[in-house]
């Protein structure tokens, strides 16, 4: 039986490692052995790091939001049970980009959790009616010369749509 050698598949891995291990100390980068082990570490490291960021990030945004409450006489756990009574959804990273670039507003944001934890929430907003006008461009050219007959408008016969809605305004 012949002889198989795996010679281009063998140094294509090898050439992969090393091109993975890249810029790493002593041989590290040179030597398949120690490359390969230190490759292999690094991506479990990376795996891993991934996924501690975001509670890192977490846990500077509290940080940071409970230095400006601290600032304002409330704590940190009285601030977000303020915010939640009073139906204040906002996010931990926006309120600590608030509680650093405006603490006017983040003062304002305090009060409204002090009145929250009173017993104070403030009124939820209606969802917004849609006004006339948007009723009127949602409806059919056919609707709209029908109401420009009604109203008493010359030459709404020959009208396009956008000068139908000119006209009815």
């Amino acid at each position: 039986m012949a002889r198989v050698k795996g010679g281009t598949i063998h140094t294509a891995r090898r050439k992969k490692v090393l091109k993975l291990a890249k810029g790493y100390f002593g041989s590290k980068h040179k030597l398949y052995r120690t490359a390969k082990e230190q490759v292999m570490h690094s991506l479990k490291y990376s795996y891993r790091d991934r996924r501690q960021t975001k509670r890192n990030m977490r846990k500077l945004w509290i940080t940071r939001i409970n230095a400006a409450c601290r600032m304002n006489d409330i704590s940190y756990s009285k601030f977000i049970d303020g915010l939640n009574k009073a139906g204040v959804t906002i996010n931990r990273k926006m309120l600590s980009e608030i509680a650093i670039q405006d603490e006017k507003a983040f003062t304002q944001l305090v009060m409204v959790a002090k009145d929250g934890l009173a017993g104070k929430t403030a009124p939820k907003a209606e969802p917004k009616k849609e006004t006339e006008q948007e009723d009127i461009s949602k409806k059919s050219v056919a609707e709209l010369r029908e109401m420009a007959k009604n109203a008493a408008i010359e030459g709404y016969a020959s009208m396009k749509k956008a000068e139908l809605l000119d006209a009815l305004k």
